[in-house]
């Protein structure tokens, strides 16, 4: 089995690069997408209480349905590669990162809100120096949940065309070889344990004040 792995890396080595390189792009932006939908969508829930409902219910319902089964749906549509893997992924990784925007938002103190009024701030202000600061800590929770969701999902943007590490994988298992299957899943499973660990390093920095509070 060693061997197997090492004649890979040798013989391969520019074909792993390339499909390692496909996989971070499409799973980086899909990231930065469902970021962005998820943050503005749970900022609309806070701010606009009935819509709240509409708005969870309805990434909710879609992160039930396996993003296969969305891939598979929108080829019909949108045809085979990137574009449908990143919507699938999209609607995956939004629903972590709407309900921790929102919660943390939410769990913004009475009493700080009641301060920054007192001391004259507009409610722009407020939502800008003071609600998405302190909920910073928990919407990035929810973005390396995402994270690491969307690494793992990306694998199946290998079966329409979208590259990635899953065209390793599913090679393997179309030729029944045990190498292709452990160098796929040990590059994606590192991936995501990277990515985990990359955020929660950015947590520590960014939010050194959480430590001092403990």
């Amino acid at each position: 089995m060693w061997k197997q792995l090492s004649d890979y890396f040798v013989h391969n080595h520019d074909d792993f690069i390339n499909s390692l390189g496909e996989h971070i792009v499409i799973s980086f932006v899909a990231l930065v997408f469902s970021a962005l939908i998820g943050i503005a969508g749970g900022y609309l829930c806070v701010k606009h209480k009935q819509y709240d409902k509409w708005i969870i219910s309805i990434f909710q319902v879609l992160r039930i349905v396996p993003s296969l089964a969305i891939i598979l749906l929108l080829i019909p549509i949108m045809g085979t590669g990137v574009e449908p893997a990143l919507i699938a992924l999209v609607l995956l990784a939004i629903p972590p990162i709407l309900m921790n925007t929102v919660a943390g938002i939410e769990g913004v103190s009475s009493s700080m809100l009641e301060a920054a009024y007192g001391v004259g701030m507009s409610d722009r202000q407020v939502w800008w120096k003071i609600k998405f600061p302190l909920a910073a800590p928990l919407i990035l929770t929810g973005v390396k949940t995402a994270a690491i969701e969307v690494i793992a999902s990306a694998t199946l943007a290998a079966k329409i065309g979208a590259g990635g590490l899953g065209g390793i994988i599913f090679t393997g298992l179309g030729l029944n070889r045990m190498d292709l299957l452990l160098v796929g899943g040990i590059s994606v499973a590192v991936l995501s344990i990277a990515a985990g660990l990359s955020l929660d390093l950015t947590d520590r920095y960014l939010f050194k004040y959480k430590m001092v509070r403990k």
